[in-house]
């Protein structure tokens, strides 16, 4: 039963990731169907990926809220999913004829308050299964990596139909996931309060918490980073369709998504702090890597060649991190306030990927793109070195932390 289940709120998961990066590898081509933009369509593009996940992390503990109240998650997963839907086809139906841009955001933000339901309680209910925090949390971690990792070159060739039917797409697969969900039994356990204030109260009560949220919201900002900057970058600098973008983008959440899963087996078996820093530290070695290429190498197909081996390598140690990152929040939360914990994490993630987008996008279109790089890359490093100490005091049982 617990496999089935475990199935069903990971596709929940793979769907939410999918319709979301679908719009990622023509993002400026979309908000240019919109007619906003001016020419400027770093700046649009921006702002259009930065009001979803600003709803992300607003309505994250919302969400969580209504769920303690009736003491149900499965209802809630399915809303979401299903008003998501809606929120997608809203914009689709939107876009051509919007008198103007503020009401596209404002719509985007409904969008992205819809999807963080059913992508944070999925999330939530996976951690309620048991056998092995890894696994639980090395199965969302694919699910992301294979919902993003299709999203891209998928996305890139659906905007060769037309610059609208991402979002079609994406209304369609929400749709059938939240019906789908349904099935599913409901395992919410009592006093597993998700809201915002429960999330800070549960950091006060285990501060140690602020290790895995702190690397959550690093390495989702470079999530969004890669979502904005890189496409716009790899559009720009070596003058990629859609498609092609969509490819790129493809090395890196293919190994992404598909080594999660063993990845998170691994560190149930020999402990998260290695995954963590030794990944982090490497991880934004090679983003600054990506971001130099296009100076080092004299040859543009050279330069585009070392940035597909880049995202590559950044895909695989995404991969060796997130798990582990996830699993480590479980670790340390009391069993009554995992929930909580993953609601928080989710949350820091949801204010990574904004600084990510908002962030790497203004110092892009201010300093250019090795200064957003060097951004991206160089908060990866801080904080593995940072949290050195912070994990050599951090004491785990052997039985949760080898659980």
């Amino acid at each position: 039963m617990s496999t089935r289940d475990r199935t069903a709120l990971a596709l929940v998961v793979w769907a939410v990731m999918l319709s979301q990066t679908l719009l990622y590898p023509g993002v400026d081509r979309l908000v240019a169907a919109m007619g906003f933009g001016s020419g400027n369509y770093l700046d649009a593009s921006t702002w259009f990926l930065a009001a979803e996940f600003a709803a992300f992390a607003v309505a994250a503990g919302v969400w969580g809220a209504a769920s303690d109240t009736v003491e149900r998650r499965i209802p809630f997963v399915a809303a979401g999913a299903v008003l998501g839907a809606v929120g997608y086809s809203a914009l689709a139906l939107l876009g051509p004829t919007a008198p103007a841009f503020w009401l596209i955001l404002a719509v985007r933000f409904l969008q992205g308050a819809a999807t963080v339901g059913a992508f944070s309680l999925a999330m939530s209910m996976l951690a309620d299964l048991g056998e092995g925090n890894g696994r639980n949390m090395g199965a969302a971690g694919i699910a992301i990596g294979i919902g993003t990792a299709l999203g891209a070159p998928i996305g890139g060739q659906l905007y060769a139909v037309g610059p609208f039917v991402p979002l079609w797409t994406g209304a369609v697969l929400l749709t059938l996931v939240g019906a789908a969900t349904l099935l599913v039994a409901d395992r919410a356990p009592e006093g597993d309060h998700e809201g915002v204030r429960e999330a800070l109260g549960a950091l006060r009560r285990t501060p140690a918490l602020t290790v895995p949220f702190a690397f959550g919201f690093a390495d989702r900002m470079t999530a969004g980073f890669f979502a904005l900057v890189g496409t716009v970058y790899f559009r720009t600098a070596f003058s990629l369709s859609p498609a092609e973008t969509g490819i790129t983008l493809a090395l890196f959440f293919a190994p992404f998504g598909l080594l999660q899963y063993p990845f998170g087996r691994l560190s149930d078996r020999f402990g998260r702090t290695a995954p963590i820093v030794a990944g982090s530290t490497f991880y934004g070695v090679v983003v600054l890597g990506i971001g130099a290429a296009d100076s080092v190498f004299a040859a543009q197909s050279d330069a585009l060649l070392a940035v597909q081996f880049g995202m590559v390598a950044v895909g695989v140690l995404g991969a060796l991190m997130a798990p582990a990152t996830m699993a480590l929040v479980v670790d340390l939360a009391p069993e009554g306030e995992r929930g909580v914990a993953l609601g928080g994490f989710n949350i820091a993630g949801s204010l990574g990927f904004l600084a990510g987008v908002v962030g790497g996008g203004l110092i892009a279109d201010d300093f250019g793109y090795p200064a957003a790089f060097g951004f991206a890359g160089g908060a990866e490093i801080l904080l593995a070195l940072i949290a050195i100490p912070a994990f050599l005091r951090l004491q785990i049982r052997r039985e949760k932390m080898f659980s």
